[in-house]
């Protein structure tokens, strides 16, 4: 039967789930200042001299509430206090707090981005008492095979051959792009031809020397990399919506895949990260397409804890409850791992509590769409391990084992 005092059971399962973090980035290690702490703690670039602080906006506030007492502050303590406290501990004992604080059994970690010194997934895991597994970002991979050189009329096995070897790196469960970043998804969304390929290629390597010119960007090898990514049969990651000032959100909504998807149907597992502000189209392609799953990482920890369940409302509109997983996307400061989870966990447990007083939900069916959400989907789409002696929960009630994706 629903009811407060039943529902109350949402919370308490969701406050002591394991999560499974299915994408996230490594934390950085050195001691940071005020102006490296902000510029971390904000999507934007940092406006020295404006008056304007990331502390002031959701994530800075929800920092300050939820991070503090993890530093043994009190909520809502000053900015300047918090910097303090957070200097006096030190980066190790600070990311050691929050890394433990998150409760996350499992950490999917895309190590393709680190222009600051970042934990290995190694690092990350310990302090967080979990495992760890890597995800391969594609676009990586294909910039490396340019800049070691290579000759047009080979690119395309050449990064083929590098991803392969890539993915069979012990560890490495998924796969990942940028599109997004780099084009958009407003792509012809055919396979390129081997002499399409080899013309784009030919224009990216006539750089100095016969390296390439800037970054992977150019759409007929950025829909190389998407289809070498189905080739390769592991899950693939991809970000769309909010991000940086790097992106071109109008670009970047996943309702642009539609076409791409259709070719695609039946292949690979899809998993659109982030999506806000698109977590409804995002919704309506996991409602649609047997392979589309969804998260809305990112999004949680920005928005925090007091509007994460509004968020997650949309996305749970018309999304198959086992086609939702959790992420943190944290990268850099190891208070968004711990953000993240606390958004996560409380905006799902009043979301679902509201739908079991509501009489829309059995508390039985409650329960179940928290484990899935925040564990058992990721272990099944990834083909990881399940819990010791606890099984998969099954809408039919039977056991669910995980499945290789590749």
């Amino acid at each position: 039967m629903g009811g407060p005092s039943g529902a109350g059971a949402v919370h308490e399962l969701l406050g002591a789930l394991p999560l499974v973090d299915h994408h996230c980035h490594g934390v950085v290690t050195a001691d940071l200042d005020r102006t490296g702490f902000e510029s971390l703690l904000t999507e934007g670039a940092g406006w020295p001299g404006s008056g304007i602080s990331p502390f002031d906006s959701p994530v800075g506030v929800a920092v300050r509430r939820h991070c503090a007492p993890v530093l043994d502050l009190p909520r809502h303590a000053p900015a300047d206090a918090y910097l303090a406290r957070r200097a006096e501990l030190g980066a190790d004992e600070v990311n050691r707090r929050f890394l433990a604080a998150a409760g996350t059994a499992v950490l999917c970690v895309d190590t393709g981005y680190a222009p600051e010194r970042l934990t290995t997934p190694a690092q990350l895991a310990e302090p967080a008492g979990a495992a760890a597994y890597e995800v391969v970002r594609l676009e990586g991979v294909a910039e490396a095979v340019a800049a070691g050189g290579v000759e047009a009329g080979g690119y395309g096995a050449a990064v083929r051959a590098a991803a392969e070897d890539a993915v069979r790196r012990p560890g490495v469960v998924a796969v990942k792009s940028v599109a997004a970043y780099r084009t958009g998804f407003l792509l012809d969304p055919a396979r390129p031809t081997d002499r399409e390929v080899t013309r784009a290629a030919a224009g990216w390597l006539a750089g100095s020397g016969g390296r390439p010119r800037g970054r992977l960007e150019d759409p007929v090898l950025v829909r190389h990399v998407l289809w070498t990514a189905v080739d390769l049969g592991l899950p693939l990651q991809l970000h769309t919506g909010f991000g940086d000032d790097d992106l071109r959100l109008h670009r970047a909504d996943p309702a642009l895949l539609t076409d791409w998807l259709h070719l695609t149907a039946g292949t690979v597992p899809v998993m659109l990260l982030h999506c806000w502000p698109y977590q409804r189209q995002a919704a309506y392609l996991a409602a649609v397409f047997e392979r589309v799953y969804l998260d809305v990482g990112l999004a949680l920890h920005h928005v925090g804890p007091a509007r994460a369940g509004a968020v997650l409302a949309e996305a749970l509109e018309i999304t198959p409850f086992r086609k939702l997983l959790y992420s943190s996307d944290a990268y850099g400061l190891a208070e968004f791992h711990h953000l993240g989870a606390v958004a996560f966990r409380q905006g799902l447990a009043g979301l679902l509590r509201a739908r079991v007083d509501a009489d829309e939900l059995s508390l039985a069916d409650a329960l179940r769409i928290a484990r899935w959400t925040g564990r058992d989907n990721a272990l099944r789409v990834y083909g990881l391990p399940g819990p010791p002696q606890e099984p998969l929960d099954s809408p039919s009630g039977t056991t669910e084992l995980p499945i290789r994706n590749h």
